[in-house]
Formats: structure tokens, C-alpha cells, sequence
């Protein structure tokens, strides 16, 4: 096995309540002209300049009905590691600290059915339903947005990956170093021979174990190096990641996927530890070669916010791993919708209707929210979607007394990933399509969606309207495992009771099950 060691140095240059479903209505590429219900909500015209930008936090409960505002923009998401890190904690018997509890992550966890469109770019569904309030009737609609399906191993384009991988102290137990060891035993299995793959550990600092190396006829060599890990001392996380980049854009290839894969606790505590300042050194890296960031993390202690501000400014994603059944799921299952893309700096706006719309909430996405003015401003970052992929924004909506017609216009705009060029979709829903009774109505689907939401607005304490009690919520989330017979969401129940049971008083869950994940 070739082993290289180098000095540390700097980075190089809902379906419908009703049963109906409300898909994309109308596409424009680049910016062609809106349709009349878009204007009449106050969504931005082409040559729109930008109406007033939001003001304070998401603290604030509810937008009221007099401010002028009625858009919301985001930056799209597809992480999915906050809620991964949430049922790990719960399986531990601890509630996961509010702050790192982020509702659309807990959302984008679980399968929507969305209809998925043929090539790149984006279809668009609008849909909900009405939640009942204690503070009034509020609706829930949701807002969804799916990429093409994505391809099979032999179908996907070859892979260049560079894994960088935390060997520091805190990650010296079988669910951390043991665990990404693990995992990329799998992927070795999995990845073809025409694919790449380049190893970097860190701890004090920084070393290459293996340049990049084609998997044909190297199996063994890659199997080799993945064992010779072994724990060290501190997280020099802003020096794995340098030597990261400097190794993806050293053994880049043309026509490939090139990625850089972090697997870490994200405990940083030597060298640089602030995203931004990390992200800066191989800001040229990232830009003129397009190489992207996905963090995987694992570990029961884990800086999900700092592994998550690394990707977000990192043009990726991350998700989060605690057995080898999940890391089966993230490197054979979902392979090809981590490596490649479909859609480059991705964004949202969702214009509600003021005639028929007095109040609404946006449930989640506190940290990638876009002044609306910016939201044709294709310099302004957005997310990072590939193949496969669905992404849901759940909005609480109280409607006008006697409201009847228009509710919310969907766009969401992307850049062709190769060529950059800016493409639109649209879609639309109206008072029609979300009075349907949310539980107990058609779209199981829908119910699994605000389940999740619910549950992730509880264990972070916020105050949204018809947040049900989590014994109730647990309920519906086994009720609906039984309807839908999907695992993920019998899993789902099993988080919401050991949440319920701590938050009743226990310090543990006592049901055998602690520690056990999939």
C-alpha cells in the first residue's frame, strides 16, 4: 500500500386530501412571464426588484396579515442528518437538544410519492388539508418538489470520491471509526471498476493514505488502507478537509462525478473550527471544478450544526449514520442521489394569495432562508439537489373567513448543473384543495408529513398551531405504519413514544430497545 505523508498546506487554487394532486402548471426557463394568479399573490414579475424582506426570526410566531410581505423563500434542502441524529438520542434514552432539531429534515426523511419528472429539473405538487387549532382553523399545505428517479449502479455515471475521515480520540468506539470503517467497506463492495476513490485521515493534522485510485484491479489496496485506520488525538477538521480538496482536485477526472465525502463526529476543536473561515481556503476548489461536500455523520455526541453549516456553504448535503443497516441504506441504496447532480443553487418562493390568506407559517428552514428579492439573483447559494430526491416545505395556513379561490403559487428555480443556465417550474393550489379533514383523509402521505413536522415542532418546544400531544402523535405514526407498511414509519412511532416516555418524567427508556437503529 502506498502511504503518503505531507506537511499540512493551504487548500489550491399532500396527494390531496380530495385526491387530487396539483403538479407543475406552467415552466419558464430563465425567467419568462408570470401568470396572472402569481401576480395577483405578489410574486415576483421577471423584472420584479423585490418587495420588503423579512424581519426578525422565526421566533416571531406568525406573519400577520397586514404586513405587506406575502412571499417566503428558501434555499432548498435535502439533509436529512437531524432527524438521523434524533431517533439515535431517543435510542439512547435522551431528548435531542432543541437546537439540533430542524423540522425539514425530519420531513425530507420519509418517501412523499411525488410524480417525478423525466429529465433533469424539477416536478412540482401543492396539496394539504385542514389541521384544527386550538387558536382557530388552520390548514397545513404542503409544497412539493421531486428530481428524476434516480439510476441504477450500472446506469449512473463513473465516481471520483475523496473521503475524508476524522481519526481524532472522540471517534475511538465501534459506532464511530469503527462504523465509518464499516461503511466504507460496503462502498468498496459496491463502487464499480471504473470508479475512484482517494483517502484522507485527520486528527492534529492532516495525511493522505491513499491518492486517488481506481478501483479495478485495487480492491485489495483500498481494503488495505481502510484498516490501517486507526484513532489519534485532536479534530483539525479545517485540515482534513484542505487536504481533501487538494487530493479530489488533484485526481479529478473529466466527465465524472468528483465529490469529497467527510465522515466525522464534526467535533472540532484544533485549527480552524468556524465553516466559513474552512470553506474560504478551498473556495476556488469548489467553484471552478464543482466539486461538492457531503458530510456524513455519526457518533452519540455529534456537532450537527457544525457539520451542517460546512455542507450548506460546502454546496452539499449531509445525513447521519448509526448502524450498518443505515450505512447500507447511504452507500448501496442512495448512492447514486449522494454523487451526482440535477440541480445546482436551488431555490423556492411560495406566494400566498392575500385575498384569501390571512396568516401563515413556514415550518422550518430557519437556516436557508433567501430574501425574497434574491430569489432570481442566480449569485445568491441555494441548494444542491441530485437524482431521486424529494423536497417537502410544510406551511401552517389560517384562510380569510369565507376565503374561496386562489391560496399559493410554487416556483422553483435551479441552474443546469453543466451549463448553468436558469430553469423554472411553477405549481398552484386553491381554497378547494385544502379543506379536506387532514387526519382520516385520502393522502396517508400527507398524515406521515405532518406527523414529522408535529413531532420535530415538540421536541423543539415551538408554538405551532395544532401541534398535537406526542401520545397522540404516536398513535397516528402506528396507525399510519399499518396503512402504508413501511418500516421507516413504524420506525417513526418507536421515536415519537421514547420521546413521549422521557418527556414524562423517565430518564430512560426502559423497553429493551435502547441503542438498536435501522
Amino acid at each position: 500500500m502506498e502511504h503518503r505523508t505531507r506537511k499540512y498546506r493551504s487548500a489550491v487554487g399532500l396527494l390531496l386530501a380530495t385526491g387530487v394532486l396539483l403538479t407543475g402548471c406552467s415552466g419558464t426557463d430563465g425567467g419568462g412571464k408570470a401568470t396572472s394568479d402569481q401576480r395577483r399573490a405578489g410574486a415576483p414579475a421577471p423584472a420584479y426588484t423585490g418587495g420588503a424582506k423579512e424581519e426578525g426570526g422565526e421566533a416571531d410566531r406568525l406573519k400577520e396579515s397586514a404586513r405587506p410581505d406575502y412571499l417566503s423563500t428558501f434555499a432548498l434542502d435535502v439533509d436529512t442528518a437531524s432527524y438521523g441524529y434524533a431517533r439515535r438520542t431517543l435510542a439512547d434514552g435522551r431528548l435531542p437538544g432543541p437546537e439540533t432539531v430542524r423540522p425539514e429534515e425530519f420531513v425530507n426523511s420519509f418517501r412523499q410519492g411525488y410524480h417525478r419528472p423525466e429529465g433533469n429539473g424539477f416536478s412540482v405538487s401543492v396539496d394539504g388539508a385542514r389541521a384544527a387549532a386550538e387558536d382557530g382553523d388552520w390548514s397545513l399545505v404542503r409544497v412539493g418538489l421531486a428530481t428524476k428517479a434516480a439510476p441504477s449502479t450500472a446506469e449512473r455515471p463513473p465516481a471520483a470520491l475523496t473521503f475524508v475521515v476524522d481519526v481524532s480520540g472522540s471517534m475511538n468506539s465501534p459506532d464511530r471509526l469503527g462504523l465509518v470503517k464499516t461503511s466504507l467497506g460496503i462502498l468498496t463492495d459496491e463502487l464499480r471498476d471504473d470508479d475512484s476513490i482517494s483517502l484522507v485521515t485527520f486528527s492534529d493534522d492532516a495525511e493522505t493514505v491513499l491518492p486517488m485510485t481506481r478501483l479495478s484491479g485495487h480492491r485489495g489496496r483500498i481494503r488495505d488502507a481502510v484498516d490501517s485506520l486507526e484513532p489519534a488525538d485532536s479534530t483539525n477538521v479545517g485540515a482534513g478537509i484542505e487536504r481533501g480538496y487538494e487530493e479530489a482536485v488533484e485526481g479529478r477526472r473529466k466527465g465524472v462525478n468528483n465529490r469529497v465525502v467527510l465522515l466525522s463526529d464534526a467535533l472540532a476543536n484544533t485549527g480552524d473550527t468556524e465553516a466559513d473561515d474552512i470553506l474560504e481556503r478551498i473556495d476556488s476548489a469548489r467553484r471552478e471544478y464543482g466539486i461538492t461536500l457531503f458530510g456524513v455523520g455519526v457518533g452519540s455526541d455529534y456537532g450537527d450544526a457544525f457539520m451542517e453549516q460546512l455542507t450548506n456553504k460546502g454546496d452539499g448535503h449531509t445525513t447521519y449514520i448509526a448502524d450498518e443497516e443505515q450505512a447500507r441504506k447511504v452507500f448501496v441504496d442512495q448512492l447514486p442521489a449522494h454523487l451526482e447532480l440535477t440541480a445546482r443553487d436551488a431555490k423556492a418562493q411560495v406566494a400566498f394569495d392575500a385575498e384569501t390568506v390571512e396568516k401563515f407559517k413556514l415550518i422550518g428552514y430557519e437556516d436557508r432562508k433567501v430574501a425574497d428579492d434574491d430569489f432570481r439573483d442566480d449569485s445568491v447559494d441555494g441548494g444542491e439537489v441530485g437524482p431521486g430526491h424529494t423536497v417537502t416545505a410544510l406551511y401552517a395556513v389560517r384562510l380569510r373567513d369565507g376565503a374561496s379561490g386562489h391560496v399559493a403559487t410554487a416556483t422553483v428555480r435551479w441552474l443546469d448543473p453543466e451549463t448553468r443556465k436558469p430553469h423554472e417550474k411553477t405549481g398552484s393550489v386553491a381554497t378547494g384543495a385544502i379543506t379536506g379533514k387532514l387526519w382520516g383523509g385520502r393522502s396517508t402521505r400527507l398524515q406521515v408529513t405532518a406527523v414529522a413536522a408535529y413531532f420535530a415542532e415538540n421536541l423543539r418546544g415551538s408554538g405551532l398551531p395544532g401541534t398535537p400531544a406526542l401520545g397522540e402523535l404516536a398513535d397516528r405514526a402506528q396507525k399510519l405504519a399499518t396503512t402504508t407498511e413501511d418500516a421507516s414509519v413504524t420506525k417513526l412511532a418507536d421515536a415519537i413514544t421514547r420521546a413521549d416516555r422521557l418527556k414524562g418524567g423517565g430518564d430512560t427508556v426502559e423497553d429493551g430497545g435502547e441503542g438498536e437503529m435501522g
